[in-house]
This record gives structure tokens, sequence and C-alpha cells, in this order.
């Protein structure tokens, strides 16, 4: 299934190019998502990349207790709603309970499950019933061929529109890798898939409570995604990482994705040329 299938509200689907899920993590405020959302438009339309927003109304898997988890659920995806309207993309949260799939379905697109939430067979088969289409993140203890249970839950609730993203798989206690095989075993399935590039370079569980990262890999492992072939790239970016609420030390400072994407677009072009022959 292609991008067009799974998400039929996207812009430039006839490029053939990889598409973007792109935004702050979290919903920290207004302006720093429309900011975010209102240049990142103008970078997607430059290269012709097709664009979903994305940012957590609500983070509920925070470590510590004093940890941000939002500005308020109504009020965050009023937010989400708003960026919809005023820039003509669709939009992305996740969700963490089958009442928050009702819910977040009302303002968004895509309702996407966290990888810690990916064999919850409640929450997989309540984000179905709403119609949405549902991105699931491939749980760090899992292998790619058994995500095929969770697309499984999905499509036999009667939705069709599913997504699969992996990012990265546990290695010890403190870092993740990423195992570039898993993208084309999930690519057998039929769906679109994704590599969560940020948060595969996340560093969990530092005894301070706040997750750590390795930013300076993210050209590395975007390019190597866009060579295997990926469909969609997942990057968390913010105008200011270091002062953002969440996930800080793994984003992508804003002014940096340009560049980046300009690169990935090239790249693009000659796997696609690669493929014709």
């Amino acid at each position: 299934m292609d991008i067009l299938s799974a998400i039929p509200q996207i812009r430039n689907t006839a490029s053939g190019n990889f598409f973007l899920i792109a935004g702050p993590c979290v919903v920290e405020s207004r302006e720093i998502c429309f900011d975010t959302a209102r240049r990142i438009v103008e970078i997607t339309d430059k290269y012709k990349i097709p664009y979903i927003f994305k940012s957590s109304y609500k983070k509920a898997n925070r470590s510590r207790h004093d940890s941000f988890t939002g500005i308020g659920d109504k009020a965050g995806l009023e937010v989400l709603r708003d960026i919809r309207k005023e820039f003509l993309v669709p939009v992305l949260t996740d969700v963490h309970s089958p009442e928050e799939a009702y819910f977040a379905s009302q303002y968004v697109d895509v309702l996407q499950i966290p990888a810690f939430l990916c064999r919850q067979s409640d929450l997989l088969e309540a984000a179905a019933k709403t119609g949405k289409t549902v991105n699931i993140k491939k749980g760090q203890f899992l292998s790619p061929e058994s995500m095929k249970f969770a697309v499984e839950k999905v499509v036999h609730s009667g939705n069709n529109h599913v997504m699969l993203t992996d990012r990265g798989t546990m290695f010890g206690y403190y870092d993740l890798i990423v195992d570039f095989r898993g993208i084309t075993e999930m690519k057998r399935f039929g769906y679109p898939v994704i590599l969560d590039v940020t948060h595969s370079l996340q560093q969990p569980n530092q005894n301070s409570g706040v997750s750590g990262g390795r930013p300076e890999m993210i050209e590395t492992l975007a390019r190597a995604a866009v060579a295997t072939n990926v469909d969609g790239i997942f990057i968390e970016t913010h105008p200011e990482p270091m002062l953002a609420m969440s996930d800080g030390a793994n984003m992508l400072r804003l002014d940096l994705l340009e560049g980046l994407l300009s690169d990935l677009t090239r790249i693009r072009s000659v796997i696609k040329e690669l493929n014709q022959e």
C-alpha cells in the first residue's frame, strides 16, 4: 500500500519521494508548533516531500514524576487541529488508551501507537475503529517479523490504513541500534514503513531520569534509511532543542532540516534510478 492509500489527505503524492513525519516532540505552545509547521511546510513544498505534522498532545511515558506532559489534553489537540486547517497538512499524535484514541481522532488524521504499547490489543482495535490511519511503532523488544500481528489486529478490526515505524532495538540498558534489515522485512507486509530517526538515537534510562541522545548521527541514519528504500522518515525537530520540554537531547535543530532533506531527496532520486534498471 502506498502513502496516498494510507493517508488520503497527504499532499505532493505524485513526487515519488519519501514522505516526512516531523514536528516538536510535544505540544509545548501554540507558537512553537506553528513556527515549526510553517517552516517545514515551506521546505517540503520546495522539495516535493509529502508531509505529516507530528506532536504529542500528551506525554504519558516520562521517566520522572515532575517531567512536562503537555499544556492540557484539549488545548494540545486544538493546536494540532488548527495546524491542520492553517497549513492543509495531515497531523499525527500519540494515544495511550482506547478512550484517548476516540478523543484524539476528532482532531487528527493519524493515531500513533507508542512502541511500548504496540502489543496492546484493546488500544490497537480502538484506534482502528476510529477509521483514522494507525501508525504502529515497533517495540524496542520485538523483531520486525512479529509486527505482522499488530498489523492484523488493526486490519481485522476493519481498518486497512496502517503504517509501521521502526525506532531501534534495545542494545543493553542505555542505547538503541537500528537493524536496517527490518525495513525490508516489514515492507513485505504491504504497508508503508517509516524509520523514526531521532528516537532511534535516544539513550534512555539515564540515572538522571532524562534521556540522552546522539543527534550528530541523525544524518547517518536518515541517509541509510533512504538508501534502504524506506517509505517515510520520522524526525522530531525544534527551533532550540536544548530548551525543548521533551526529547531535546536527540531532536534535530530546525535550521538544519532543509540541508538534510535536500541531501535525502538526492539520495532517493539515485535509488529510484537504480530500482528502474
